[in-house]
């Protein structure tokens, strides 16, 4: 039942300057309320969705107070509805989201409901963004071979997308080779103002990739969720969210010549990391903001994940406005886009006197003291300014085994590997460089980057340097307007002749799709337990994700990239040592090939031009061959095909009923991984290649698969069979239980047997047991993944006692069922004495009514141990879920009782 808005009255008509009208607004202004002025402009678009969504159902007038009394009520971890305007699925995590659509139709069918009710309510923009394996890298033609084989591996899940866009409504499909689904968004997708039906509010999307947080850079509020989420979101749900405390981080100054936004961005994590940003928005703010180019403001808030914040939001400027007509927005909807925008108190305009914003806590960086650095060698976070990096990489080589040390003894680290590579002979030695990969993931938004490597590698080509054969470079823009601006420049010649073709518009070495590195050089690494580096311009490093041969992991810039690309190893200062030797004979320092910021802004602003965009982007409509000829059945309830190793039914919703289980407590339970901090979704969700001799592998073999045809575990995310035989398979993955051995591997403590995680459970839940995981702080850290906890939930995890959880995989941990619980202050695994060989209990009421959001609970084990936890279901919207047996089931049943 839809009730009447209680704020009917402040719905005003917004005039076009020439007259008639734009559309109709709910007025901020119009509430005379004097704190609104004070509210950082994030906190008002969430402010106005409340007020347009208020039903005093869904949303009530008493969430609208809360977020108007955002300066008081924040601190104190008010529970808010939030609607977005539209969500955003990415490919991997598309595939599933549709499959579980899919499903919901055949469980509401088989409960006797209405199945086309399950329909995305808001608009769903699923963008197919080509994860690329870089198997053709080195080659002219890389990205129409690699795009052959993408679609050789992935044709069944294409399809079984393209059928999606045809059953179900409000969703649009942009097809494979478009580019990454964030700079998609960005350069297309993103509307920043809406108008449906002559009603106009702020656009706002909530994304199934976790850079969905680059939007921000736009003006747009949006950040990523777990699948899991952004169904139920699709499915008119309201996200259920704590109100964030607002950091205000001002900008001054100018960048200083040969600093990219890159290290800018670097410098910005490591400072909002130190801050503690978890849980909470980062607005930007202060004259500085008028130096930010917006791909610069993309480019910082795409790292948001990586820094921890929900998202680092930038207000609507000139700025903005001028990025909307070079990408091919139009006059009259900028002209909209502005008006209303102005109308509601939500564009900042410098030129103007600004009325002082109340902050939870502020930060402050004059863009001058921002140095040239990358981040490495395991995580994001860890910045190392370029002039330290030659001192940082000995320390990591002496320093014990961690995210800073590799514990090489002394008399090994000079070691020299002597190989053949193609008959040539070679070496290599720690820190030698083996992968070099410009990727899609955050700088690729950014023309004064990518132009910036093309004018090191122009410069670099003139004085008659080469990157040795054996060092695997790419490049994967993330929009096919790179490929316009970096041919009219001539720039891309010089980066081919390096190696830096360009081999697709898509995830690539960030997220693992690195490919195999050659033979002798993966042998010669091995065989002398080489510490080999890669060197990407991505935003992601941890063990294990870029290469499974790569234990030194180092983001940089694009221009960055190329140089550690012409030096060979990431052993060197570039600063007093030469990169190589040049054509004449001489030597060729950092300082030769490095462009000014004036050189680089000279080429950016006569070769990045509007019609790029349009071009680029009036062909995503038409699709391209290869998804145009593809056939998929008709019919809005899917055909399962039981053979299928894409896409398979998953069992979700097998033994479901009409009535709600109820509440479940934990009896009697094994430990199947105990772990310490930083535990990320990388090394819980299934990512990059399947092992040839993991679970998985053991699965696709026994029905028929060759080895060359495994594909990624992302490509497979549509077969819930596949990926829970992946669930913790990282080979890099730290288990105490193991003692000291790394890798996908646990123990069943009734046996004492070491196998692979998925084994165990699997021994656990035919013997009839539930299992839990002991965890350190910040479990579930890293990009959003649902998969990091519909794995689990399929393993049997019933739950997880951790530290402290990242804030969107505790969220995905309810939606699946799990009981997240953590340890209190000053308490630990280790401090409690706990090995994990005990068998745990934990005791919940049988009643949902009984149970209160972030109560405390007591955890019994076997051999009299006896600690309190607290709940962490954080508001009695999760509690609902919980009793539902998980987020979907939820929504099903409301849909089947919902009054027609």
């Amino acid at each position: 039942m839809v009730n009447e808005n209680p704020f009917k009255s402040i719905l005003k008509t917004l005039e076009r300057p020439d007259g008639g009208e734009f559309g109709k607004f709910y007025s901020l202004p119009a509430l005379n309320d004097p704190r609104i002025d004070k509210l950082p402009y994030s906190i008002r678009i969430l402010l106005e969705s409340a007020i347009r969504n208020c039903d005093e159902f869904q949303v009530k007038s008493k969430d609208v107070e809360k977020i108007i009394d955002w300066e008081n009520t924040s601190p104190k971890q008010v529970e808010i509805p939030f609607k977005p305007a539209r969500v955003l699925l990415q490919d991997f995590t598309g595939v599933p989201a549709v499959v579980d659509l899919a499903c919901m139709r055949d469980a509401m069918n088989s409960l006797g409901g209405d199945s086309n009710k399950i329909n995305p309510l808001v608009p769903v923009d699923l963008v197919i963004d080509h994860s690329v394996q870089v198997d053709v890298a080195r080659s002219e033609n890389a990205v129409q071979a690699n795009m052959e084989l993408e679609f050789q591996r992935n044709k069944e899940r294409f399809a079984f997308l393209k059928w999606g866009s045809n059953a179900f409504h409000n969703m649009l499909v942009v097809p494979p080779g478009s580019g990454i689904v964030h700079q998609v968004n960005l350069e297309y997708l993103g509307r920043v103002v809406f108008n449906t039906n002559g009603m106009l509010y702020p656009d706002s999307v909530v994304g199934t990739d976790s850079h969905t947080t680059m939007i921000d850079g736009l003006g747009v509020a949006g950040w990523g969720v777990g699948g899991i989420e952004a169904e139920a979101a699709m499915l008119g749900q309201p996200m259920s969210m704590v109100l964030p405390g607002v950091v205000g981080f001002k900008l001054s100054g100018k960048l200083s010549n040969g600093v990219t936004a890159t290290d800018l961005v670097l410098t910005v994590t490591q400072m909002l990391r130190k801050h503690g940003v978890v849980g909470k928005f980062v607005e930007f703010y202060g004259e500085g903001m008028g130096e930010l180019s917006l791909a610069d403001r993309a480019t910082i808030a795409n790292m948001s994940p990586e820094y921890g914040a929900t998202m680092g939001f930038f207000p609507v400027d000139h700025v903005t406005l001028h990025y909307l007509k070079l990408t091919g927005r139009s006059d009259e909807t900028v002209a909209m886009i502005e008006s209303y925008l102005r109308a509601n108190k939500m564009f900042v305009d410098y030129s103007e006197p600004q009325i002082e914003r109340v902050y939870s806590s502020y930060l402050e960086l004059n863009l001058e003291d921002v140095e040239p650095c990358v981040s490495g060698p395991k995580r994001p976070h860890d910045r190392v300014p370029l002039k330290e990096m030659k001192a940082d990489w000995h320390s990591c080589l002496d320093n014990k085994v961690g995210f800073k040390g590799f514990a090489i003894p002394k008399e090994s680290q000079s070691k020299i590997a002597e190989f053949s590579f193609h008959g040539t002979p070679a070496q290599l030695r720690h820190g030698d460089v083996v992968i070099a990969a410009i990727t899609s993931c955050t700088n690729t938004s950014n023309p004064s980057v990518m132009l910036g490597a093309a004018l090191v590698a122009k410069k670099a080509c003139e004085l008659g340097l080469e990157v040795k054969p054996w060092v695997k470079t790419s490049l994967a823009p993330g929009s096919g307007v790179v490929t316009k601006y970096l041919e009219k420049s001539g720039m891309q010649k010089y980066l081919n002749h390096l190696g830096f073709h360009i081999v697709g518009y898509g995830c690539t070495t960030c997220i693992g799709n690195s490919g195999d590195i050659d033979d002798a050089v993966a042998s010669a690494i091995t065989e002398n337990d080489l510490v080999a580096a890669a060197v990407l311009s991505g935003n992601r490093n941890f063990e294990g994700r870029v290469h499974p041969l790569t234990r030194a992991n180092y983001l940089a810039s694009p221009p960055l990239v190329v140089a550690y690309a012409l030096a060979g190893t990431v052993d060197i200062n570039f600063e007093t040592e030469p990169i190589g030797v040049g054509k004449d004979g001489k030597k060729v320092f950092f300082r030769d090939i490095w462009p000014s910021n004036e050189e680089v802004a000279k080429v950016v602003q006569s070769n990045v031009l509007p019609d790029m965009f349009k071009a680029t982007y009036e062909a995503i409509t038409k699709g391209n061959p290869m998804w145009n000829h593809l056939s998929v059945p008709s019919g809005t309830l899917y055909s399962w095909d039981p053979t299928s190793t894409y896409i398979h039914e998953p069992p979700y919703f097998k033994t479901m009923i009409m009535s709600p289980p109820g509440p479940h407590g934990v009896k009697d339970a094994y430990c199947l991984l105990n772990f310490g901090d930083s535990i990320t979704t990388d090394h819980i969700s299934p990512a990059g290649s399947i092992h040839k001799d993991s679970p998985a592998a053991r699965y696709l073999m026994e029905r028929g698969a060759d080895r060359r045809d495994f594909n990624s575990y992302g490509s497979r995310r549509g077969n819930d069979e596949v990926m829970a035989r992946g669930t913790f398979a990282n080979i890099r993955i730290v288990n105490k239980l193991l003692r000291g051995e790394v890798g996908p591997k646990t123990v069943h403590i009734p046996s004492g047997e070491k196998l692979s995680v998925f084994d165990v459970a699997m021994r656990y839940k035919s013997e009839g047991h539930d299992t839990i995981i002991l965890a350190g702080a910040e479990y579930g850290s890293g990009s959003s993944r649902d998969w990091a906890a519909k794995g689990p939930m399929l393993l049997g995890v019933k739950a997880v006692i951790a530290k402290s959880f990242e804030r969107i995989h505790r969220s995905n941990l309810v939606g699946m069922g799990i009981i997240p619980l953590c340890f209190k202050p000053g308490e630990d695994a280790e401090t409690l004495g706990l090995t994990g060989h005990e068998r745990y209990s934990i005791e919940l009421p049988s009643s949902v009514s009984e149970i209160r959001p972030g109560q405390d609970v007591t955890v019994v084990t076997d051999n009299g141990k006896s600690f309190t936890c607290t709940l962490r279901f954080d508001t009695e919207v999760e509690l609902a879920y919980f009793d539902h047996g998980g987020i979907l089931q939820y929504v099903i049943r409301n849909l089947i009782h919902a009054k027609q």
